[in-house]
């Protein structure tokens, strides 16, 4: 978005001239700059809030330094909620007669996703941790069922192939389940269809002598992966004496089942699990109990380490701020200025930004929880933590020194990926208790 789009409106009397813009140019200001032009479009205080407005572009423009390109997004979004809202309406006149408000997310081929993703640690923790988890937990079974519920298109699987294959002399049957058409709305987007990337992982694991059956169940985050969850149920009545291992790998996918501050679940045509009093329960919470019904061998959780479920517009704003500054400071470690890359990078950011902020109800999916509000949920549906072991540890740590110095590990129960000291994304690991 160029600097220009968003009309910037002469400063009424008396307020702040651009003589005075430079000393609001440290991230806090940013900030408290974004929550009082929040609080103007939700009083619908357009007067204010296109002051507020005029400084913002004044002191973040699209191409300067992480703080100020994360506090343009910020910005973008905020006009676009009041352009949808309706309720201020001098921005929305303002926002639909002078700004291109879109977002170009790019579609990724199968090679740009992997090299996108193999550029930083925020995925391939993650997929690290995971796969060591998995492969100590499915040691013995001749049979190996892993549902893979991930917003990245399978891409740790051809790496879990390889180990299995290296790891086991006669390698076992490997059953692949994916929830299809699950990511079609949020980034990334790819360009091939699930039974495309399932032919591609059949032949690949074929290429190192593992027998692979892949099946895509179609399935939605909006009503709780409630088909798949049927499906698995039918499947665990039929094979749940044949020794077959269950593997449920949840990738950053669950924070996009609706939570408690969506409820009540009136948006559920019917109750898709059958537990008493599930009216009072959220989806997530439904769901995890109906994992823990199916009694699986393991479930890796890997989600981002933030909280942006609130009602509330400020503080979901302070949140997410105080979050995605991350995303912005670390693409200067990894991408140059004016890459491509960098530009899908920075649009997926845009979206989640938008998301949060412009969003509500339904259309708002971008619903993070912190692992302790995960691990909770987690323990209230029956299952219990494991550690992670050496071998999971030394493999995250080996994959991190290929990255920039301001990555770093937290190893405590759990495993926690941060940056500069701040938490990014967490891994955990679940039995049943």
């Amino acid at each position: 978005m160029n600097k220009n789009q968003i009309h910037r409106a002469r400063p009424w009397p008396g307020f702040l001239t651009s003589k005075g813009v430079g000393s609001f140019g440290d991230a806090n200001c940013m900030e408290q700059l974004l929550v009082h032009c929040a609080n103007a479009i939700e009083s619908n205080d357009a007067t204010l809030a296109q002051q507020i407005l005029w400084v913002l572009n004044n002191i973040a423009p699209p191409d300067g330094d992480s703080n100020q390109r994360l506090t343009c997004a910020f910005l973008r979004a905020l006009t676009v909620r009041a352009a949808k809202s309706g309720t201020c309406k001098m921005l929305a006149a303002m926002a639909n007669a002078h700004c291109n408000l879109s977002i170009d997310i790019h579609t990724f081929s199968v090679i740009e996703l992997v090299s996108f993703v193999d550029l930083t640690p925020w995925h391939r923790f993650g997929f690290t941790a995971a796969n060591a988890a998995i492969l100590e937990a499915v040691e013995g079974y001749s049979v190996i069922h892993m549902v893979d519920l991930s917003l990245t298109y399978c891409l740790q699987i051809p790496t879990l192939i390889e180990a299995i294959a290296n790891r086991f002399e006669r390698p076992p049957l490997v059953k692949l389940t994916v929830a299809g058409g699950t990511t079609e709305d949020v980034p990334p987007i790819l360009d091939l269809s699930y039974q495309e990337l399932g032919s591609k992982l059949v032949n690949f694991a074929r290429s190192r002598n593992v027998v692979l059956e892949f099946r895509a169940i179609p399935s939605s985050y909006a009503d709780g992966f409630s088909s798949l969850i049927e499906q698995l149920r039918v499947q665990h009545l039929l094979y749940s004496e044949s020794g077959e291992a269950l593997v449920i790998n949840c990738h950053m996918m669950l924070h996009y089942i609706p939570e408690e501050t969506l409820s009540p679940l009136s948006h559920v045509n019917s109750n898709p699990y059958s537990f008493e009093s599930s009216s009072t329960q959220s989806l997530r919470t439904m769901f995890l109990k109906a994992l823990r019904v199916l009694d699986p061998t393991i479930v890796v959780l890997v989600d981002e380490d933030a909280d942006l479920t609130s009602n509330n517009l400020v503080c979901r704003l302070r949140s997410a701020f105080n979050y995605l500054w991350i995303h912005y400071d670390t693409v200067d470690t990894f991408l140059p200025e004016g890459s491509k890359q960098r530009q899908w990078y920075e649009a997926d950011i845009c979206w989640k930004i938008e998301n949060v902020i412009a969003h509500e109800g339904l259309q708002r999916v971008e619903r993070l929880e912190p692992k302790s509000q995960w691990v909770k949920r987690m323990r209230n549906a029956g299952f219990r933590g494991v550690n992670f072991g050496e071998d999971a540890i030394s493999e995250v740590k080996t994959m991190l020194d290929e990255h920039a110095a301001g990555w770093g590990l937290k190893t405590e129960d759990d495993l926690v990926l941060t940056w500069k000291g701040h938490n990014v994304v967490f891994a955990t690991v679940w039995m049943p208790a």
